[in-house]
């Protein structure tokens, strides 16, 4: 059996004869190429804010995550910012465009939808892979059908120079970007200008300040997981496509029956632990919107995805086990963070006795994200219970931003 398939399946949906026939020739022919071993974790998530907006959104990053500004690399109309842990967790790469009237194919992709076209800058792009060669692993991804920006377009993009680009996923319209690096080579972004702007430090550096004030620096972990909202035909193929760009396995599907949804699980061959290399999610609903009216289904997966389009959802960052004078460490993160102003969309669910508890923080008003915290108890390794991620997706689809955003884009159109 091919390693990539030797990890036991998990979860209760059922998927189709097209996915499990699928599933193993793409592993098998994955790792037959070399390709599995060839590709490695994800080294940095990359997304963009609007005009004028980075600087705030990084203070808001370095006050709920464990993240720091790094430098900036200016390019001709972007401000790139980097913010990293430590080499062993991803960079976030934060894209900032200096004028409104800048567009591209990240725009377009916002444009049709809703809410996505009230802030056409806004969005998740995609993640960079670790590779250990960068031509063989592009020429091998070619020939399987993938196709990548030109070296022409990244520049135009002003993206980094030294990255192989895939033109966005139909499916997630996501990007997938592969960075040669050794192991123990540091990460570097062939773009731009560097320099360390005074406004990113101190917006960190105040953070980071009030992180200590409030008892919760090293309590907040690096990336879980990450989860992407897509349309209900599209989750098998997003998976298998997911798959043959990286070097991830099925974890596993379940079926959320009373939120009309799944939630799919795939995780890296290389790295056990998710804080290597994050897990990546899929969610989608289990019918399509039009035809939910004749059963009264609910539909919040699938309302994000018509109203934003298909995208990242929620960025999932680790909580340290352990508690705080008799209070779990996440609700003693949440209770402080909510205190400097920052809204959740519920209360803490779960439990010690369940093996984990999390919670989703509102949508930033910068990028449109969701944080969640998630405390894992006694070696939990699941990512949620049935009755968590339950509630989770219906207080996402309930989210006062996604609301209030989708009710005057119905006005707008006289609705």
């Amino acid at each position: 059996m091919s390693h990539s398939l030797s990890f036991p399946v998990q979860g209760d949906k059922e998927n189709s004869a097209f996915f499990n026939e699928y599933l193993i020739k793409l592993l098998e022919e994955r790792d037959r190429l070399g390709l599995s071993n060839m590709i490695h974790q994800i080294d940095a998530m990359m997304l963009t804010v609007e005009p004028g907006k980075s600087i705030e959104y990084i203070g808001e990053l370095c006050l709920m995550s464990p993240y720091h500004y790094l430098v900036t690399l200016e390019s001709e109309s972007h401000w790139t910012h980097v913010l990293r842990i430590d080499m062993s967790a991803p960079d976030l790469i934060i894209r900032e465009v200096k004028s409104n009237d800048t567009k591209g194919i990240f725009r377009s992709l916002n444009e049709v939808f809703p809410i996505g076209s009230s802030k056409p800058h806004s969005r998740y792009m995609g993640e960079i892979l670790r590779v250990s060669n960068l031509h063989k692993v592009v020429k091998l991804q070619q020939q399987r059908g993938f196709l990548f920006f030109s070296q022409d377009d990244v520049r135009k993009l002003e993206l980094p120079g030294n990255i192989a680009i895939t033109k966005p996923s139909p499916y997630t319209h996501n990007i997938v970007a592969y960075l040669e690096r050794q192991a123990d080579e540091p990460r570097v972004y062939a773009l731009g200008v560097s320099s360390i702007r005074s406004d990113a430090r101190q917006a960190c550096e105040t953070a980071k300040q009030r992180q200590k004030a409030l008892g919760i620096d090293g309590l907040i972990l690096p990336v879980d997981h990450l989860a992407t909202r897509i349309y209900s035909q599209n989750r098998e193929v997003a998976i298998l496509e997911w798959l043959s760009l990286s070097s991830y396995y099925y974890w596993g599907s379940f079926d959320i029956v009373d939120q009309n949804s799944s939630t799919n699980v795939t995780k890296s061959i290389h790295y056990a632990d998710e804080m290597r290399s994050p897990a990546k999610v899929f969610t989608a609903n289990n019918t399509p919107y039009f035809v939910n009216h004749f059963k009264i289904f609910p539909s919040p997966t699938e309302n994000f995805v018509r109203n934003y389009g298909p995208r990242l959802h929620h960025i999932a960052l680790a909580v340290k086990d352990g508690n705080q004078h008799g209070v779990e460490n996440i609700d003693f993160v949440v209770d402080a963070i909510s205190e400097q102003g920052k809204s959740f969309l519920l209360d803490v669910i779960g439990s010690k006795d369940e093996g984990l508890k999390q919670i989703f923080s509102s949508a930033s008003e910068h990028s449109s994200l969701i944080i969640e915290y998630v405390q894992r108890f006694g070696g939990f390794q699941g990512f949620f219970t049935k009755d968590n991620v339950a509630e989770l997706t219906h207080a996402a689809g309930i989210e006062e931003e996604l609301l209030r955003m989708q009710n005057e884009a119905q006005k707008a159109v006289g609705v």
